[in-house]
């Protein structure tokens, strides 16, 4: 191997760890997001994070690493995967909560809703129980 293809190699692969340390720190920015329940931002950033990790997956699928880069390929990797099972499992828990406030309100409303005509037809009759009360 030619020392101009070597560097170009060692190039190609330190751009590859540049990019699994900028997703580590967009996932980093993503978990403080989930720890101040910042949830439309942290949606927003997921769609960035998304095309990130799809852009990163085709660069990785082309460059071939040596053994100190794979193996700082997978301690970014691991601290990468812990912000993301973290930042899941909150939004799975933020799910939940919308969902029993979704099911409380559609409670409510249904109550609302069969209530409500009994009374209007309550006032409806003390109408005409004054109405009544008058002509006599």
């Amino acid at each position: 191997m030619s020392a101009s293809t070597s560097a170009g190699n060692k190039a190609s692969q330190q751009a590859v760890l540049t990019s699994y340390e900028a997703l580590l720190s967009r996932v980093e920015h993503m978990h403080e997001l989930a720890n101040a329940e910042q949830w439309a931002e942290l949606i927003d950033q997921r769609t960035h994070y998304v095309i990130l990790v799809e852009q990163l997956r085709d660069l990785d699928a082309t460059i071939m690493l040596d053994a100190a880069s794979q193996q700082r390929k997978a301690e970014l990797l691991e601290r990468i995967l812990e912000h993301d099972v973290d930042i899941r499992r909150r939004l799975v828990a933020r799910r939940d909560e919308l969902g029993k406030l979704i099911g409380v309100s559609q409670r409510q409303r249904d109550l609302n809703r069969a209530y409500t005509p009994q009374q209007g037809a309550s006032a409806i009759y003390v109408k005409d129980d004054a109405d009544a009360t008058r002509s006599s």
